[in-house]
């Protein structure tokens, strides 16, 4: 039976300014991809239509998705203004009309969607939440669950050492369409005015391993790219241009790019038509087609955009460069 997923896409991508001034975060690409493909092809066979809750730049999606198949239908839903998470999932529920699957948009994880899929099916219940565990649950949504994994309990971003768990809500769900009836008109979060009120329906808790990022910030999108190249996401190009004993060290992702005796890496990811040249090094950081990078310059930690251009013994640790 089809399915749909619906991605909650609808932020500016603040944090990632000012690239995204000129490419919305959906788009904002990891190791080849933008970052809306990462949740898009893992999506069970089942899943035939996607549905994108967006309102920044709407028509760079359009074009994106008219030249681009990803194997599902696309609809895009704008919002006028943020509605919150809830909001978002209400302004769309006339495209919704079984079990669904939902994201929030910058979730880069490697949670088994056809296992929690069977684990929400054999649970029964109104949703399923992924949930991922980390060290310091301060800064997060933390779940309290009963023995037999449902949901009990929810604490908002607690003070440190006052965490009912160190589960996290991970940012993908699966619910029953009846979870529409459960949010009010407006802006409303799922997580504060929603998800408290829907326990005695059967909200479960649905934990996985491996690797979980919010990619909404420049450490966040770099550290997905790290676990990803980690993961053996790296590759190098056939028509990488190499001269002048330019090495690579560690693992890298580089496109159709020129090295001139330069040292790219570790975790770089490197473009199309990118110029690095003598002397320059280039580590843990995106660089964006088009860029060039002058001779002795290093870029650490950092995303430069498309067609930018590092000045010559310029060093950029910990930023984002992009055109206006």
């Amino acid at each position: 039976m089809a399915m749909k997923a619906l991605i909650l896409a609808g932020g500016l991508g603040t944090r990632l300014r000012p690239l995204t001034y000129r490419m919305p975060k959906p788009l904002v690409p990891l190791l080849g991809k933008p970052l809306v493909s990462h949740i898009i092809d893992p999506l069970p066979a089942e899943v035939d239509t996607v549905i994108l809750a967006v309102s920044y730049m709407r028509e760079a999606l359009d074009e994106y998705f008219s030249t681009h198949d990803v194997g599902r239908k696309i609809i895009l839903v704008n919002e006028e203004q943020p509605l919150g998470t809830g909001g978002a999932i209400r302004n769309v529920s006339h495209y919704l009309d079984d079990t669904f699957i939902a994201f929030n948009g910058d979730v880069v994880c490697s949670v088994d969607l056809n296992d929690m899929l069977r684990y929400h099916r054999s649970h029964g219940g109104i949703g399923t939440m992924a949930l991922w565990q980390v060290e310091d649950p301060s800064a997060f949504g933390v779940v309290g669950r009963d023995i037999r994994g449902r949901i009990t309990a929810f604490q908002e971003k607690p003070p440190k050492g006052e965490a009912i768990s160190s589960s996290i809500n991970a940012g993908v769900y699966i619910f029953e369409r009846e979870i529409i009836d459960h949010i009010p008109s407006g802006v409303v979060s799922m997580e504060r005015q929603v998800f408290p009120n829907v326990l005695g329906k059967g909200l479960h808790g649905y934990e996985f391993k491996g690797y979980w990022v919010d990619c909404g910030t420049r450490e966040n999108i770099l550290a997905a790219q790290r676990t990803l190249l980690d993961l053996g996401g790296g590759k190098v190009s056939p028509e990488l241009i190499r001269e002048d004993d330019a090495a690579l060290v560690g693992t890298n992702m580089v496109l159709r790019a020129h090295l001139r005796g330069c040292r790219v890496g570790p975790h770089a990811y490197i473009e199309d038509d990118v110029l690095i040249t003598k002397g320059a090094e280039v580590s843990e950081s995106m660089v964006f087609k088009g860029a060039l990078i002058e001779e002795g310059a290093q870029v650490h930690g950092s995303i430069i955009g498309p067609d930018c251009v590092v000045a010559k013994g310029e060093i950029v640790r910990d930023q984002v460069l992009a055109r206006t």
